[in-house]
């Protein structure tokens, strides 16, 4: 499996240098201030109308880059955190913990918690299974005599099974009622 995050986690922010704040085309952004700056002090040495005319074509694209860099780092920062959401609540579907960054912010709810009358249930549940399986063997066991079989003894296991079964569907049925261990007998 891939994780979905930063491909690089020990990339620290301090070695991203001065320009960290500005990753998405930092170089670009470089260029446009450097090219404002030089158009502003050619318009002021020379102090004639076409200076400024450049110095002011060149703050617009300055003031465009500016707004095009810091949308798209909201824009990104928006899809973080809806992939981040999307992953806690793939994680909550599949039952492993969200990730931090949403379990803090309380954005996670828990649909439904396993407690421990559910595992009691299951645990009974998979007892009178085998009960079954056991009783069904008898009954084949005795069959298979022919002539000789018992018939009380293939009378007790089929009342067994009945009994065993009803017990198993009454406690599938009180599962979603109340937190409650589930009750009953257990024949063996």
């Amino acid at each position: 499996m891939q994780s979905l995050g930063d491909p690089h986690p020990t990339t620290s922010a301090s070695a991203r240098g001065p320009f960290k704040g500005f990753r998405i085309g930092g170089l670009g952004m470089t260029v446009v201030i450097i090219a404002f700056l030089v158009a502003v002090l050619f318009a002021a040495n020379q102090n004639d109308v076409v200076g400024w005319v450049v110095a002011v074509v060149s703050f617009g694209w300055l003031a465009l880059a500016t707004f095009v860099v810091f949308s798209i780092q909201r824009a990104a920062k928006r899809a973080g955190a809806k992939l981040t959401e999307a992953q806690n609540a793939f994680a909550a579907a599949t039952g492993r913990a969200p990730s931090s960054s949403v379990a803090d912010n309380g954005g996670t709810r828990v649909v439904a918690e396993r407690s421990q009358a559910d595992d009691v249930r299951d645990l009974k549940l998979d007892h009178s299974f085998k009960i079954v399986q056991v009783q069904v063997r008898v009954v084949e066991e005795e069959r298979a005599k022919g002539a000789a079989a018992n018939q009380d003894t293939i009378n007790r296991a089929l009342e067994t099974i009945a009994i065993t079964s009803t017990n198993a569907r009454d406690m599938i049925k009180s599962s979603g009622d109340s937190d409650e261990p589930v009750a009953g007998t257990i024949i063996d």
